[in-house]
């Protein structure tokens, strides 16, 4: 009695109902088809450069020019770098050499690991730059 009522009653198993699973094919749906038109129509190579301001940037966030994992890195290196600081200072009391090996290395390997993905996105930056560079030269 006590299992069934709480089975029944849960709002988890309506997750999948009939009616929300309509939904999820219909959206999947309309999504394939709006990418398929949204690729070959606004993102085409025809309009690159046509648009300005806020359209001009949707251009470059959906063709890839602009990335924005380059911030989000930052954000998450300042994040993990403050939280590593601070926790620290929880072992100040248990071992003065544990608080110090902590805060050093700490943000010394969160600092190297940071640099590591930084100089992927540079690698891959200058890898188009030179493609585009060849691209144009190629065109002379």
């Amino acid at each position: 009695m006590y299992s069934s009522y709480y089975s029944k009653s849960s709002a988890s198993s309506n997750l999948f109902s009939s009616g929300n699973a309509i939904w999820i094919i219909i959206s999947a749906v309309v999504a394939i088809i709006g990418g398929i038109v949204l690729y070959f129509t606004f993102l085409s190579k025809k309009n690159e450069g046509k648009f300005t301001g806020f359209l001009g940037w949707m251009y470059d966030f959906l063709t890839f020019k602009k990335m924005v994992i380059e911030n989000i890195l930052k954000i998450v290196y300042l994040i993990v770098a403050s939280f590593i600081t601070l926790s620290s200072l929880a072992f100040i009391s248990s071992s003065f050499v544990t608080f110090l090996l902590y805060l050093v290395l700490g943000n010394l390997i969160a600092r190297i690991s940071y640099e590591i993905f930084l100089v992927i996105l540079v690698i891959c930056k200058n890898t188009t730059e030179i493609n585009q560079k060849l691209n144009n030269k190629d065109k002379e």
